[in-house]
């Protein structure tokens, strides 16, 4: 047949284009361009191959074969395939699984089947090679094309660069049309400082029904929920976990040699905008209980247009997604009176809506792939998003930490 494909080894492309642009392999050092990229590739490839393209395969790794952000919207663009090897973590650095391999079964099933005139390999592997020969005796032409080296050299196995019938480098001009580096403050960059809106949220006294029942419970207990009797009668006393309790300090309350802190059956540890322990009755609050979630007021047209919104704009990050969110849910919501009943909950997220609200934001891959849990910076950026689009939208000015 007499069109090309095009077989992208991500990994390599973006992490020579990071080499070139930024010093250093880390993919983090760039921002991509994607749909820029994908029609750079399209168009180069017709021009050199003097072939129409039938489509770019664009192998690349992923925690537990997941689609990122990056990956949902690359496979809905038009003639891109999407493949996702593993990656693994080990000895501090990321590592593909599987996308080689992947790669040499796509492209001798391809020459087998006589599906191109010509392929375009963005490799430097070297493993990639009896694909390459068994493409060519196939009777495909093979072109293999190299990002340009930071230090002028060759960034590909030289068996590769031998049995390629044509070669081609992708200077520093073609790349920079679609990546580009980011830009750092310092080499040591000190970590990012939180954001105003999530130290407001931890900062914001809880609502007025949850400090009063709070303090009804301290008035009920003789002393401090952190303090154990010692089995010699002496009270030994824990120190209370600050702000949001993490399993470590939940792991201090019950430690070998004391007793269980005794907590009053209905007192639990949410992991949403509640701080520490907080009284939480059986059944929600009326007022709670009665606002409907972002799946009730969605129609199937609704919910369809979001996906495609989700794949194509939104790009994962934890504040963005929950202001997402919160759009949706107030531009649906057909009685306003809820919308400021729900601001007069601040901080705390009813836990109906906040359920749902982490389950989206679940599928931008903020998940911690071991505990199927979205780290705990993730869960307040999420919420702080949520709320600064609900407080845009009453017109709402909460004072913020750090302003």
């Amino acid at each position: 047949m007499d069109r090309c494909i095009v077989l992208v080894d991500a990994g390599y492309l973006l992490g020579a284009a990071a080499s070139l642009l930024a010093g250093e392999p880390s993919r983090s050092r760039i921002t991509v361009d994607h749909s820029a990229l994908i029609q750079g590739l399209r168009e180069r490839a017709e021009s050199d191959t003097q072939q129409p393209l039938l489509r770019i395969y664009w192998f690349d790794g992923a925690p537990d074969r997941v689609p990122q952000p990056e990956h949902r919207r690359l496979r809905v663009m038009p003639r891109v395939t999407v493949r996702l090897g593993a990656l693994t973590r080990s000895d501090g650095r990321w590592a593909q699984k599987g996308v080689d391999a992947a790669m040499h079964a796509e492209l001798t099933e391809l020459a087998r089947n006589r599906a191109c005139s010509d392929v375009v390999l963005v490799t430097g592997d070297g493993d990639l090679l009896p694909g390459m020969m068994a493409a060519k005796e196939h009777g495909v032409a093979v072109h293999l094309w190299a990002v340009q080296a930071a230090d002028g050299d060759y960034n590909q196995s030289e068996d590769l660069v031998a049995e390629a019938d044509e070669r081609r480098v992708l200077d520093r001009t073609w790349i920079t049309k679609a990546v580009r580096a980011k830009e750092l403050t310092g080499v040591c960059a000190p970590p990012p400082a939180p954001r105003p809106e999530i130290a407001a949220i931890l900062s914001a006294p809880l609502p007025e029904s949850a400090l009063a029942a709070s303090a009804e419970r301290t008035a009920e207990e003789p002393r401090h929920p952190a303090a154990a009797a010692a089995p010699n009668g002496a009270e030994e006393r824990v120190p209370a976990p600050k702000g949001v309790p993490t399993p470590k300090d939940l792991a201090a309350l019950r430690a070998p040699g004391t007793q269980p802190a005794q907590h009053p059956a209905t007192a639990t540890l949410r992991w949403s905008s509640d701080k520490g322990w907080v009284d939480r009755p059986t059944a929600e609050p009326p007022e709670a209980a009665s606002m409907p979630t972002l799946a009730q007021l969605t129609t199937a047209e609704q919910r369809w247009a979001d996906r495609e919104e989700d794949i194509t704009t939104v790009g994962g990050d934890p504040f963005e997604v929950g202001q997402v969110f919160a759009r949706r849910w107030v531009e649906r919501l057909g009685e306003q009176s809820q919308l400021q009943k729900l601001s007069g909950m601040y901080p705390r997220v009813p836990h109906r809506i906040d359920g749902e609200l982490l389950r989206y934001a679940a599928r931008f891959g903020l998940l911690a792939h071991k505990d199927d849990q979205i780290d705990e910076r993730d869960r307040y950026a999420i919420r702080a998003g949520f709320w600064r689009e609900i407080d845009v939208r009453t017109g709402v000015e909460r004072s913020t930490v750090g302003e």
